[in-house]
């Protein structure tokens, strides 16, 4: 019988019920009828696997130093349950505050921005089109009923924004970060609104273009390849959206943002932005290792913010917020059912993303975005990271000493309106 060295009998009595472990001797540990197992190909991820280092171990699985199997949704209970007693929040230090800052605005150059955003948006169509909904949504849904279909509830979440919005016929309507166009020709096909879309992504700028021709709406329906940042402030827009975008300006650039935006709006316009906001006060990215491998194989310079922080930063941009929401729960079921969706289509997306040749490559990207979609889900239940929609207006004038806040024309003093009986 093999004896066990201590640090061994140590890392078996911290393994969750239902995980197995293999370690490079050839030892197991755990219990055989364990779902998950976990086989480790070098000693050096047994001390990552205690200490609960799960960006570590999520680059260990991604350059293939150890192997994870079983369902996806019990490997992530699993590490759930492995995770130190310290908060999964990345602290940021207060002598550390001006280095992040200087390497915010390093990150975030019109350059910089579109080969971060070519990067994960321009890997490849067909791969997004296994796990996203027909109109390829990349953003959290809303469950307004609760078990609904995720095309279902992406299509409600569509109509919530453009519902806030009161979006009318004519229109001159902005989707900043418009991703496959699902919102912008949504809003123009639903709405009658005059819609323009920019993005970074070459990929999605012909994938629109090539809807907006099918459809027959070149007339009020354009996509553009185009940074906000050189947007015309020339004919300001009478409601705007931001979805998905606010992961990628920048800490150090937010200020600017929403200042682009308070003057591409028209007095007494809305915007409404929705985007992933971290989870505590005091930190920009999952702590544990977590933000660095999404750094690394997802989403190069992505930023995170407290929602306290973007309204505050909204506010001295000279816009009024009117509503926020918390859509967390929603995002963590949208990302299990892209999750669920991806691990469905295996097979089909290795051969997707190895059409280039490079078979090799094409495992590293799949393991990553397998990692990426399910701890991102578990992220959003945990309440690590959540998501926000902030609904906002340009004052419509100036006030006057004694004037209430000069409010948008016609806004609502009651939510009612956005689903009226």
């Amino acid at each position: 019988m093999l004896m066990r060295p201590a640090f061994v009998l140590a890392a078996e009595s911290a393994l969750p019920a239902n995980m197995q472990l293999r370690l490079p001797s050839g030892q197991s540990l755990g219990h055989k009828e364990a779902t998950v197992q976990v086989e480790l190909a070098h000693w050096a991820s047994l001390a990552k696997l205690k200490a609960g280092q799960l960006g570590a171990l999520a680059e260990d699985y991604v350059e293939g130093r150890l192997e994870l199997k079983g369902p996806m949704r019990d490997i992530m209970a699993a590490m759930r349950q492995i995770l130190p007693a310290q908060s999964v929040h990345g602290q940021t230090r207060w002598w550390s505050q001006g280095l992040q800052r200087a390497r915010s605005l390093a990150a975030h150059s019109l350059g910089r921005d579109a080969a971060q955003i070519e990067f994960h948006y321009d890997l490849s169509d067909d791969f997004y089109a296994l796990w996203l909904d027909e109109r390829r949504v990349y953003s959290c849904a809303y469950y307004e009923e609760g078990p609904m279909p995720l095309a279902q509830a992406q299509e409600a979440k569509l109509e919530h924004i453009c519902r806030k919005l009161m979006l009318q016929p004519g229109e001159r309507f902005l989707d900043m970060g418009a991703g496959w166009g699902g919102l912008l020709l949504w809003a123009a096909e639903h709405h009658g609104v005059d819609a323009t879309g920019i993005t970074l992504s070459r990929h999605q700028l012909a994938h629109v273009s090539r809807l907006i021709a099918q459809k027959g709406l070149q007339g009020r329906v354009r996509m553009e390849l185009l940074d906000y940042r050189q947007l015309d402030e020339a004919q300001p827009f009478d409601k705007m959206a931001s979805v998905g975008m606010l992961e990628h300006v920048g800490q150090a650039h937010m200020g600017a943002y929403f200042g682009k935006i308070f003057r591409l709006l028209r007095p007494g316009g809305l915007v409404i932005n929705h985007g992933i906001t971290s989870g505590g006060t005091r930190h920009r990215e999952l702590g544990l290792g977590m933000g660095d491998f999404i750094e690394k194989y997802i989403f190069p310079g992505g930023e995170l913010m407290h929602v306290g922080s973007l309204l505050g930063e909204m506010a001295d941009a000279g816009l009024e917020m009117v509503d926020t929401e918390n859509l967390r729960p929603h995002y963590a079921r949208t990302l299990w059912a892209w999750s669920d969706a991806l691990e469905a289509k295996l097979p089909e997306a290795r051969e997707v993303l190895a059409a280039d040749g490079d078979s090799e490559q094409a495992d590293k990207t799949l393991r990553a975005f397998r990692l990426y979609l399910a701890g991102c889900a578990m992220s959003f239940e945990q309440g690590w990271v959540s998501l926000h929609q902030m609904l906002a207006a340009r004052p419509a004038g100036p006030l006057k000493t004694g004037e209430w806040p000069a409010a948008p024309a016609n806004y609502p003093f009651r939510r009612d309106y956005m689903y009226p009986a």
